[in-house]
Parts: structure tokens; C-alpha cells; sequence
């Protein structure tokens, strides 16, 4: 089996690393990393040789690459996406075996250079089809990720919960603070940690917000009236409720996120 990975960012390089670390027979295609190693191409028909395609493109460009490798693989072949929103790939059908997927890993880093082989060990791997293909889940599996299913309206619904909205909220800190002169000396780890996520991928955000606007701002709603709850109740019975329901989500001692 033969597994091609267009695009080698932090997440097509994990793919393209914890793949290659358990011997399995991969090529990648990238403009920026062509030539960096003999199956590192800029050649899209090396794809035609492969059972497997993961496209881990930037989602801006997910659909335009989508539609060129359609007259390049066979029907038989199972593509993979690997963008962080679902919705708006499942809208068309094509000849190949599509499988919608996201990985819920990564860092505030980018590039093939910050990507890393364990990336994702004990992360969750969502598909959002139900019929997937035993040999595209044991890939993942090989990686030592968690397969988990659900529909592309059902992931986006929540990744903006949990992903979107706190990027969006972790700049809206940085930015609403930057300009105190004594916050920004007195700021340590809280204030480091709140706002890790400022540093996002500037062109991965972007498109998160416009392909998923409408679920971050239902999700930041969300926010304000948990914020107007916790202002108007008992707030140290709240924070202690919070705070044992935030513990019994790290029992195995491992971030979830």
C-alpha cells in the first residue's frame, strides 16, 4: 500500500514523519519541501501510484486540489482531507473514495520544520462518514490516534466550541490588553497561557472565521451568557462545580486539547 500526502505543513509533515517511522511506503507533494527528500515531489501524477491520498492543504486551497488529483487517482482510491471544518468539503461528490477527516492535533507552530512524529499520539481523529475504510483506519490507529465519528454540521458545531471560539477570545485578550504599559510588565503564566493561542496561524485563522463564523458566534453567545451565569450565582459553588468538571475531563493525566 502507498499513501501520498499533498501538502507538508505541520500536519501533512506529522502525517508524512509517524507514517514513515512505522515503515510505511509514503511520498509527499509540496512546493516548499520539493526535493528535500527522493519522495518529496511538486509532481501531483506520483499520486496515480498511491491507495491513499491525505490532502493537508491550507483549507483555502483544499477544494481547488480536491478537483485537480479527481483526473489524477483512480475511483478505487481513498482521499482523506485533513481540514479543520467538514462542512463545506462534503457539498460535492467525487469519483474517488472521500473520506472527510480532522485530527485534533497541532501547535501554535507551523511549517514541515515544527512537525513531529508523536504529534498525534493519544489525540482524537474524527471521520465524518460513516463507512470508512478498514485500511484508512488503521493508519490512524498507527499513529495512536482515537478514531471518533460524527457528521460534518456535528463537528463544526463544536470545534468551534472548543477551538475556534478560544482562538478568537485568546486574541480578543492579547489585544484588549496590549496597550496597559503595567499589565503587559506584570503579565506571567496565566496571562501566557490565556493568550497562547494569539499566535495562531495568521492564515488559519482567517479561515476558520470564514468558514465557520456563524458556529463561533453562536459560540461566543455561549460565552456571554455562561459569563452573565457565573456573574449572577453563587460564584465560588459555580467555579468549584467548573472545576471538578474540567479535573474529571484530565483523569488519564493527559490534555485533551
Amino acid at each position: 500500500m502507498k499513501i501520498g500526502i499533498v501538502g507538508l505543513g505541520l500536519i501533512g509533515g506529522s502525517i508524512y514523519k509517524s507514517l514513515k517511522s512505522k515503515n510505511y511506503d509514503v511520498v509527499g507533494i509540496s512546493d516548499s519541501q520539493n526535493g528535500l527528500y527522493p519522495d518529496i515531489t511538486n509532481d501531483y501524477n506520483i499520486l496515480k501510484e498511491c491507495n491513499i491520498v491525505f490532502v493537508a492543504s491550507p483549507m483555502n486551497k483544499v477544494l481547488e486540489i480536491l478537483d485537480k488529483i479527481e483526473d489524477i487517482v483512480s475511483e478505487k482510491t481513498i482521499v482523506a482531507d485533513v481540514s479543520s471544518l467538514k462542512s463545506f468539503v462534503c457539498k460535492k461528490q467525487y469519483k474517488y473514495n472521500f473520506i472527510p477527516t480532522h485530527p485534533m492535533a497541532g501547535t501554535e507552530k507551523t511549517g514541515f520544520e515544527n512537525s513531529f512524529k508523536e504529534l498525534f499520539e493519544g489525540a482524537k481523529w474524527v471521520i465524518c462518514k460513516e463507512e470508512c475504510p478498514e485500511s484508512l483506519q488503521k493508519i490512524i490507529t498507527d499513529m495512536n490516534a482515537e478514531i471518533i465519528y460524527a457528521t460534518a454540521e456535528e463537528h463544526d458545531e463544536a470545534v468551534a466550541l472548543i477551538s475556534h471560539m478560544p482562538m478568537v477570545v485568546s486574541q480578543a485578550i492579547f489585544n484588549a490588553s496590549r496597550d496597559n504599559v503595567l499589565a503587559m510588565r506584570l503579565a506571567s503564566s496565566g496571562f501566557r497561557d490565556m493568550t497562547r493561542l494569539a499566535i495562531t496561524n495568521s492564515v488559519m485563522a482567517e479561515d476558520m472565521i470564514n468558514f465557520n463564523h456563524e458556529n463561533i458566534q453562536d459560540a461566543v453567545l455561549k460565552m456571554y451568557s455562561s459569563i452573565g451565569e457565573l456573574l449572577k450565582t453563587d460564584y465560588k459553588e459555580k467555579v468549584e462545580e467548573i472545576s471538578k468538571a474540567r479535573s474529571a475531563m484530565y483523569k488519564n493525566g493527559k490534555n485533551i486539547l
